[in-house]
């Protein structure tokens, strides 16, 4: 009877660690979904504003002096997006080059029955991002068309405005969303840590009782809960990692996505923010079962 008595204060009183570390880490998991969702859009808008383009289609017969000054003109528009090296993302195409890669292409050599490559020469240029609104490619359409040699400038029409606008949304969506599931998840795991230590709260009375300060009583509680949450969070970001990289090889064109700097980011912020959360949450419930008196802990 004595042994069972002792093992029921013992089980009532014991720290339920694993439940603790699979709740924080379970929460903390979907906030790192969130935060991969959340870079996978931003480097998805990346990749798109990077392929907004234009095409300028030159005149037939166009001397090489004015070709040598469209081009370095187009190299020195400060409206040219820029490559990782620093060079501006100009690309041409001789019409002659062009007519092989149509014949490659389709199997039809049209100047068999045209008797001539109707093609053009043509400038494609990556427009840079802070010029990609659908008022500035005007001026920049309008621009260019003033250079000698240029037949005709064609990029689509309202693209860039209606990616702004989608992004726009997205963002604000995945803002909405985020904000949520984050109050959410600070609530789930505040609320398991004061359930953990609720069955602590005579042991901090005890403390109390032999004369211990509030700071030596809350010291441990603190340093095992910021220790829970790292843990937590390691665990999360492996699990966050293995489904990241098997999503990678099962879906084309995902690891597009991919950026490890940003994903060793991710990882870092939720195990400072585990750690962050369960020095908030047991300070907070500490300070609460500090203040109760004997009945009121009952």
């Amino acid at each position: 009877m004595k042994t069972s008595s002792s093992v029921k204060k013992k089980k009532l009183g014991s720290y339920p660690y694993l439940n603790v570390v699979f709740s924080i880490s379970i929460a903390l998991f979907v906030i790192g979904l969130l935060g991969l969702l959340v870079l996978h859009s931003q480097k998805l808008t990346q990749l798109i504003k990077e392929n907004i383009e234009i095409q300028v289609y030159l005149k037939k017969n166009v001397s090489k002096s004015d070709l040598t000054k469209i081009r370095y003109s187009f190299e020195e528009a400060d409206y040219i997006s820029k490559d990782e090296e620093g060079k501006p993302q100009v690309i041409f195409i001789s019409k002659e080059k062009a007519a092989k890669k149509f014949i490659a292409e389709t199997g039809e050599d049209f100047a068999t029955f045209l008797g001539e490559n109707p093609l053009r020469d043509v400038f494609t240029i990556n427009i840079n991002e802070n010029y990609q609104s659908e008022e500035k490619m005007v001026a920049i359409k309008e621009r260019i068309l003033k250079l000698s040699g240029i037949f005709e400038v064609v990029y689509v029409n309202d693209l860039v405005d209606t990616i702004n606008k989608n992004i726009q949304n997205i963002s604000l969506i995945l803002a909405g969303f985020a904000t949520i599931l984050f109050v959410v998840v600070i609530i789930l795991i505040n609320n398991t840590i004061k359930l953990a230590l609720f069955t602590q709260r005579f042991l901090i009375r005890s403390m109390q009782l032999v004369g211990a300060t509030n700071g030596f009583i809350r010291r441990p509680f603190i340093f095992r809960s910021m220790g829970h949450g790292l843990i937590s969070g390691l665990v999360a970001s492996i699990a966050l990692f293995g489904i990241s990289e098997y999503a990678y090889t099962k879906i084309d064109d995902l690891i597009l996505l991919k950026d490890v700097n940003h994903l060793y980011i991710l990882f870092g912020i939720l195990l400072l923010l585990g750690a962050f959360l369960g020095l908030f949450s047991s300070l907070r419930s500490v300070n609460k079962y500090l203040k109760l008196s004997l009945d009121e802990l009952y």
